[in-house]
């Protein structure tokens, strides 16, 4: 080993939004346990091409002895991540609008502002993640770790107006429709999350149409296949926009 330039990440500065993995084109840098680490010091060239995407400044390039930088273990390092990136392709979704986000801090948003029947109502969205369609979601995604786990039959927020304030708020949340999608997929990858992540309760969404049932399988099915003592909670939204149960 030789002292040479390295990435250094500041774990207590990093919020686990993984906007610096993207520009790391060597796969250096990976989001384990909520948090951008250096996998490996002979994947990192050491020029920094990930610095200038960290919106937390926590990223750096330091001298330190280090592993020298290994192209060829890179090389197969990267058709190793593509080979397995493949083999999970409807789990990332392969776009860059599902690159995992955490919504954190709401108190600097503005409100929400419309009017309903001439009164004006003002709200701050609840939303504290992107993605949220299940298909995208990483299973090990931070937001997850430690949260209440919302299913949303995807028909749910379009029919129930207070979906934001009334079911979202303070939860982590996934989306889907278990009559247009593939429901054995769908229980795998939330028995997945389940297992993955510290779920303190599941609150599954779902309309009263016969379609939906498939999801409350879902979620009923991987929280006994997790293996956990999870609560698990229905709430039923009918068509015209109530709470049935």
């Amino acid at each position: 080993m030789a002292v040479r330039k390295i990435v250094k990440i500041n774990e207590e500065k990093c919020n686990g939004c993984g906007q610096c993995i993207p520009n790391c084109a060597e796969g250096a840098l990976q989001i384990i346990d909520g948090k951008a680490r250096l996998v490996s010091d002979k994947y990192c060239d050491g020029l920094g091409a990930c610095l200038g995407t960290c919106p937390m400044d926590a990223i750096e390039i330091i001298e330190r002895e280090a592993e020298e930088f290994d192209e060829e273990a890179v090389k197969k390092y990267l058709e190793e991540k593509d080979r397995e990136n493949k083999s999970e392709a409807r789990q990332s979704g392969g776009c860059p609008g599902s690159r995992v986000v955490s919504i954190k801090e709401r108190a600097n948003k503005e409100n929400v502002s419309t009017t309903s029947e001439d009164v004006p109502v003002s709200i701050k969205p609840q939303l504290s993640q992107w993605p949220v369609q299940l298909s995208l979601v990483p299973v090990n995604a931070p937001y997850f770790d430690g949260s209440h786990l919302l299913i949303t039959a995807d028909c749910v927020p379009f029919a129930y107006a207070d979906y934001h304030l009334g079911l979202l708020r303070g939860k982590s949340v996934v989306v889907g429709c278990p009559k247009l999608d593939d429901v054995k997929f769908y229980i795998e990858k939330l028995t997945e999350i389940i297992k993955q992540n510290d779920i303190k309760k599941v609150t599954v969404a779902v309309m009263e149409v016969p379609c939906c049932k498939g999801m409350v399988r879902a979620a009923a099915e991987a929280v006994k296949a997790s293996g956990k003592n999870v609560p698990l909670e229905l709430v039923e939204i009918s068509i015209d926009g109530r709470i049935k149960k």
